[in-house]
């Protein structure tokens, strides 16, 4: 076996831990993709021979490369012009929507947008401390900051991953089998259950940028919103409880960007009210945090 082969078969050892800790990084499959592809670019141009432990090294390098890619993306945000585009995945996009829908599932696409909230830093030591077991001593140089520091950015991020809990663990399941049970009426396009769930005095409000128009919409009555739930099917799957300002939602979340935000209003076991947050400044002011279970 020659170095080539030897070296394509060490990259090859580790490139399934190399993946996880880029999409856990950036939330999306492929630019994890383009971060381990330059993980292996650049293993290439440097004298392996000289590296003494390779998986550190290459987990240092998809870091570092997920770090710049993170702050590139910050850098360069930009509200839209005319409302949010239809986030649904589409194979003409590049995108392979099952695959994306899967991977979300196994990581969690609520920890996904969670991440999205923190800064490169927090989310770089966070991820790579909590999830991969990485010291503080190898994080602090990636971020250029003490590894005392490096720690406390992993534990602002911890914090708010878990958020807070105003809401008592009773009430909580509660919400958790009335919004599972909508989410799994709307994904199977379930008419009579989504109308079992919902009042029927129920109103729902939305965002301008949810509806048609430049307006925000209110929808009233039971048949109405379960009609306009099932018309949502096709992004469902793209969407997974979490607690949204303490009390527990939806979060939808294309490619791990957050898009839109259900909140609800129960009374006993049945829903009331509905909001759905597509508005940017709304999203970025929300509390969102991570489920238990």
């Amino acid at each position: 076996m020659d170095e080539n082969e030897w070296l394509t078969d060490r990259f090859e050892e580790h490139r399934s831990r190399l993946r996880a800790v880029a999409y856990r990084m950036l939330g999306s499959a492929s630019e994890a993709d383009d971060a381990v592809q330059e993980a292996w670019l650049r293993l290439h141009r440097a004298d392996a021979s000289s590296v003494e432990n390779l998986p550190a090294w290459l987990t240092t390098v998809v870091a570092r490369v997920s770090l710049n890619m993170l702050r590139s993306r910050t850098s360069h945000r930009e509200e839209p012009l005319d409302g949010h585009p239809d986030p649904v995945i589409r194979d003409e996009d590049g995108g392979h929507p099952e695959q994306e829908a899967l991977l979300a599932d196994s990581v969690g696409l609520a920890l996904l947008v969670v991440l999205d909230t923190l800064t490169p830093a927090e989310r770089l030591a966070f991820v790579l401390h909590d999830m991969f077991a990485v010291p503080f001593d190898e994080i602090a140089p990636m971020i250029e900051r003490s590894p005392d520091a490096a720690r406390q950015l992993a534990s602002r991020a911890r914090r708010r991953v878990k958020g807070g809990n105003p809401v008592p663990e009773v009430d909580l399941a509660r919400q958790r089998r009335v919004v599972d049970a909508y989410l799994a009426a709307a994904r199977g396009g379930d008419f009579d259950a989504l109308v079992t769930l919902l009042h029927p005095d129920v109103v729902l409000h939305a965002d301008p940028q949810v509806g048609p128009t430049r307006g925000p919409v209110e929808i009233r009555g039971v048949r109405s919103v379960a009609k306009g739930a099932l018309l949502a099917s096709e992004r469902a799957r793209f969407t997974q409880p979490a607690l949204v300002n303490g009390s527990v939602g939806l979060v939808m979340a294309p490619r791990g960007r957050l898009f839109l935000v259900l909140g609800f209003t129960i009374v006993g076991d049945r829903i009331t009210g509905l909001d759905v947050i597509a508005d940017p400044g709304r999203l970025r002011a929300l509390d969102l945090a991570v489920l238990d279970g």
